[in-house]
């Protein structure tokens, strides 16, 4: 055969095609108009005849691709915006870019990065130590998203807003590159899902939070981690290591020391609603003392026992009514009512009420449900505990007197001191540093001042000067935090303490006790009015304070570069 009359060939190995059957060539349908975007219409495909050969007559792998050309496969920023994607680089915003990591505050930056959508995050500037081409390959997802939930952890379980808690582990994520991150908090879930590409499933790994402690000397140290790991100082492994060294740690102060400073806090709070300074005070005060410490007591037996905290509670406020009846047994005038209340400050969750309102206005609105309902809980206990005693001291005709309570601020000196000591009692309570007492004292001598100023002199209602002190209060207490380069929680819940409303919620109870009900609902809901006007105040003062405090890098050159505003949490309308 001649070799220009040899059949043709297919591959390396030279096997002979089979024989393929002249047919007629169909031409090639005229070409879609192209759509751009990753939403674009698929074009409909050609209908195969009955004998399964393509249309054209060829084999299908004769029949000519039309491949894409890389402009067509690279979407503009602006096509994968509209698509809902952020492109693989980020999207550039110069003012939370120049600088990072370290030029602001980790708190500012993560905020306004939880609140942008994944679509419109920008990508951090890497130091050139992140910037290797190592970094990448010696990364392990896992153990970052492991760290990153332990910390969350640590800082839910303390106390700390949701949204700082979120804040926190977008920080830590985006320290060690894992720039498509989404942390999730609740009550007693954490969850961060990291998506590595568009292509790739996400990692997800979650966190029950079990125990909750009050320790504000381990929190100041979390925070000092997490500022240190966004500003790319700490390695995963000596993250760790400083971790482990937290946890490790003791409390600050002894148990017994703890007892004791229970006792002061309600013997304060009885110079606090008695107002006076006298030889019946003293006495007053050595009896809630007494009834608190012994109270504390009761409630470390029963957390020993696994009881749950609601019955600790129940036990707790025992000890004072039953020494206010006792004290009210004579006609020497020892106010007993005096001693009740001092003991309910001591046992008010301002820090769990706080907490809850807080987590409302931001947003999450779940958590939010969940602590508000624990306040609920909390508070159910004291007042059955307390109830329980009030009713056998009135079947036995108590000489219980209700005004004792409600001395005012009759005399500010006293006031003004008893006040700063039960905040310094609660923040030692409160697991805080030694070195922060002296700011947390001084601030709640600013709310008491402001409170007992607009109340007295100005003659303001006191749901509304509760609203105003807590305000100033969590306004300095905002910007000491910021100076100390922490968190606010040390410097503000304690500093509330001598707002909480005790002698509201005694009255409710005398008079439920004594089957007053209609009083006694007035009084309930007056105590409800002055703790949320107290936490709103607390909240609004340090959405004030972030107005005054640096931004990010180049928000403050607006000429040069748009500034990101911290978006509102979910809705900026009512619909």
């Amino acid at each position: 055969m001649h070799p220009a009359e040899a059949p043709p060939t297919e591959g390396l190995l030279g096997h002979p095609a089979p024989p393929v059957e002249p047919t007629t060539v169909v031409p090639l349908a005229p070409p879609v108009p192209e759509t751009k975007g990753l939403l674009a219409p698929e074009p409909t495909p050609e209908p195969l005849p009955a004998a399964g050969r393509p249309a054209t007559g060829r084999p299908e792998a004769e029949r000519p691709v039309r491949r894409r050309s890389v402009a067509e496969d690279t979407l503009t920023p602006e096509e994968w915006r509209a698509a809902g994607y952020t492109p693989p680089t980020g999207i550039p915003v110069p003012d939370l870019t120049a600088g990072a990591p370290g030029e602001a505050p980790w708190p500012d930056r993560m905020r306004t990065l939880l609140r942008t959508p994944m679509s419109e995050r920008p990508a951090f500037e890497r130091t050139a130590r992140e910037l290797h081409p190592s970094a990448a390959a010696t990364r392990n997802v896992p153990r970052i998203l492991d760290l990153t939930l332990r910390i969350g952890e640590l800082l839910l379980a303390s106390g700390e807003a949701a949204e700082d808690v979120e804040a926190a582990m977008l920080g830590i994520a985006h320290a060690y590159r894992l720039d498509r991150c989404e942390p999730q908090v609740t009550f007693t879930l954490i969850g961060i899902s990291y998506q590595p590409s568009l292509v790739e499933p996400p990692v997800t790994a979650d966190r029950v939070v079990r125990r909750r402690t009050s320790d504000y000397t381990r929190l100041d140290a979390v925070y000092e981690l997490v500022a240190d790991i966004t500003a790319e100082k700490v390695t995963v492994n000596d993250a760790y290591r400083r971790l482990a060294v937290i946890r490790r740690n003791r409390h600050p102060y002894p148990a017994w020391f703890l007892a004791l400073t229970t006792g002061l806090l309600a013997g304060a709070a009885t110079f606090l609603v008695g107002g006076r300074l006298d030889d019946k005070a003293w006495l007053v005060f050595a009896s809630a003392f007494v009834a608190a410490v012994l109270g504390d007591r009761l409630a470390s037996a029963l957390a020993r026992r696994r009881l749950p905290e609601f019955y600790q509670f129940v036990a707790a406020a025992m000890p004072a009514a039953a020494s206010g009846i006792i004290l009210s047994f004579n006609d020497w005038g020892l106010r007993g009512s005096v001693v009740i209340t001092g003991g309910l400050f001591a046992l008010l969750p301002g820090r769990a009420l706080v907490a809850a309102v807080q987590d409302g206005l931001t947003g999450f609105y779940i958590t939010a449900a969940a602590r508000l309902l624990e306040v609920i809980y909390l508070v159910a206990g004291i007042v059955i505990g307390v109830m329980v005693i009030l009713y056998l001291g009135v079947g036995f005709e108590a000489n219980l007197r209700p005004d004792e309570s409600l001395a005012g601020v009759s005399y500010p000196p006293v006031q003004m001191v008893a006040a700063m000591v039960l905040t310094l009692a609660f923040a030692t309570l409160l697991q805080t540093d030694r070195r922060t007492l002296a700011l947390v004292t001084v601030n709640s001598g600013i709310g008491w001042a402001s409170y007992g100023a607009l109340v007295y002199n100005a003659g303001v209602n006191p749901i509304a000067a509760t609203g105003v002190a807590a305000g100033l209060v969590g306004l300095f207490g905002q910007l000491m935090a910021r100076y100390r380069n922490g968190s606010a929680l040390p410097y503000v819940t304690a500093a509330i303490g001598p707002l909480m409303p005790g002698s509201a919620l005694y009255l409710g109870m005398l008079a439920f006790a004594q089957g007053h009900s209609s009083a006694g609902l007035v009084s309930v809901f007056r105590a409800a009015a002055i703790a949320m006007a107290l936490a709103i105040g607390v909240n609004l003062g340090g959405e004030i304070a972030r107005l005054f405090m640096k931004l990010p890098v180049g928000a403050e050159r607006p000429s040069l570069y748009p500034a990101v505003p911290r978006r509102a949490a979910k809705r900026t309308r009512g619909f």
